[in-house]
């Protein structure tokens, strides 16, 4: 019998440990985080409990498909942190496996490319995992629930021009799409596509 609720136990320890950082889904409470800036401050998900939402996007400074968005991002931030969904980016990867992605070059790039939103680093990489984001960039939006919370509305691509070679007419602005759905009471239609990008550089 002892033996038999040892192995239990296990099982379920396995389970518990094979699911951990499966991340969130449509609709469930955005994990809270606090992480440092490239300002050195840390900012909060709580900094933002009187806004309308957040457009969360993990992202790094090497891979070729963020470098292609971040026009794209400065450009989210400009357009809707004033109607109350601003961009917060966090950089999850491993420096240590992409020296690219360090603090410091954090600071260099944003410096460089003007970004206008926080740019904050996950150095443990539980807030990515948490999430459950896979790709750089990821797009979580959340949105503002009366209690004070987060919930998340959409998952995925910021749209469908991930190569940049897609006229304007022939582009789907999926973040753009589903904040509008969101402020005319509506649940955003698509609320999840498939990120697509550099995959998160995990510590080993």
């Amino acid at each position: 019998m002892k033996t038999t609720l040892i192995l239990i136990a296990n099982f379920i320890l396995l389970f518990q440990i094979a699911n951990a950082g499966d991340g969130v889904e449509v609709g469930d409470i955005a994990p809270g985080f606090e992480l440092k800036n490239i300002d050195e401050r840390k900012l909060s998900l709580d900094s933002y409990t009187r806004a309308e939402g957040v457009i969360l996007i993990f992202s790094c400074n090497h891979c070729p498909y963020v470098k292609l968005y971040e026009d794209r991002i400065n450009a989210l931030d400009a357009k809707y942190k004033k109607q109350g969904y601003p961009v917060v980016a966090i950089n999850p990867n491993d420096p240590e496996i992409q020296p690219a992605d360090s603090f410091d070059k954090m600071k260099e790039r944003a410096k460089e490319k003007n970004f206008t939103f926080p740019y904050l680093i996950d150095q443990t990489q539980e807030i990515a995992k948490a999430y459950g984001a896979t790709r750089t960039p990821h797009v979580y939006l959340l949105k503002a629930t009366e209690s004070g919370q987060f919930t998340v509305a959409y998952i995925g691509a910021i749209d469908n021009d991930t190569e940049g070679k897609l006229a304007k007419t022939e582009r789907v602005n999926y973040v753009e799409d589903a904040i509008a759905a969101l402020q005319n009471g509506e649940s955003p239609d698509p609320d999840f596509t498939k990120a697509i990008g550099c995959t998160i550089k995990w510590s080993k």
